[in-house]
């Protein structure tokens, strides 16, 4: 089975949890056999219909090369696309025309500003400096800007390619932001895999396989609702009583999905909830 996720987010932390938009299963066997870009593209194409040209859209490697940023033009999007540093791009302050690759483009420059910025992976703060360069690819004909975010002596840089003007030290970090949130949606499918199983459907037909998977979607719908502001006391309420624990770690932890899934499921063992019938008799 393969699996894609589309998320919506705001810029920053203050903008709320993420929001499923949309999750799409398919396989690569049998009589529905189909391939992952028709699947992506579809995706792409459902999103313009949906919020148009109103969103910046996160890219990650797997995305990078030519042919995406075809289809990204030809819808006419915003995006921050992470770049593979072996990728070649035409640097437009060099030789006309030629082509280099991307890590070469900003080797031996300074970089325009540097930032303590935190990482929340190994929950420190690094200086990291960002430089950016004007550039092009030969099959993209609106101009680009490659974004290189630099975390620091013994840790891999970030290459970010955007069609968003990045002409100050200010907007490239905002492009670096950007792309940093995508993270959000890694933790969703490490969420999606571990606590629901969306991996591992004990079913054999797949009409049947897609209904538990969009099921389950729904409950991490559910279980997002649960990180708003306004739903602050209920979730206190949930975490205190059905799944307390005394460690600063769970305790300060931002986004405690893992644990309010545990809580509701303790809660509805104890309190089952009425059945469908009594609901609408």
């Amino acid at each position: 089975m393969q699996w894609l996720s589309v998320l919506l987010i705001g810029r920053s932390e203050q903008s709320g949890p993420p929001t499923v938009a949309k999750m799409v299963w398919w396989t690569t066997r049998g009589e529905h056999a189909s391939d992952k870009r028709t699947h992506q593209e579809q995706l792409l194409r459902e999103c313009v219909g949906e919020w148009g040209q109103t969103l910046v859209h996160i890219f990650d490697q797997g995305f990078a090369g030519g042919p995406w940023l075809q289809l990204a033009f030809s819808h006419l999007i915003l995006f921050v696309m992470r770049w593979r540093s072996g990728y070649n791009l035409i640097d437009e302050a060099g030789e006309a025309g030629v082509e280099r690759k991307a890590w070469q483009i900003t080797r031996g420059k300074r970089s325009w500003q540097h930032r303590d910025v935190w990482d929340a992976k190994h929950q420190c703060y690094r200086k990291t400096g960002v430089i950016a360069a004007r550039v092009s690819h030969p099959l993209y004909p609106a101009p680009l800007w490659l974004v290189v975010s630099r975390p620091g002596k013994g840790r891999a840089p970030w290459y970010l390619l955007t069609n968003e003007p990045v002409l100050t030290a200010d907007d490239a970090w905002r492009v670096v932001f950007a792309y940093a949130r995508r993270w959000q949606i890694e933790m969703s499918f490490r969420y999606g895999k571990s606590e629901l199983a969306m991996e591992s459907p004990r079913l054999w037909r797949w009409e049947n396989r897609l209904k538990l998977l969009l099921m389950a979607s729904v409950v991490y719908a559910f279980l997002l609702t649960l990180l708003d502001l306004s739903q602050q006391l209920l979730r206190q309420w949930l975490l205190r009583w059905w799944c307390h624990r005394s460690g600063k770690r769970y305790r300060e932890a931002s986004i405690p999905l893992y644990r309010l899934r545990s809580a509701l499921s303790r809660l509805w063992l104890e309190y089952p909830p009425p059945s469908p019938s009594l609901l609408f008799s």
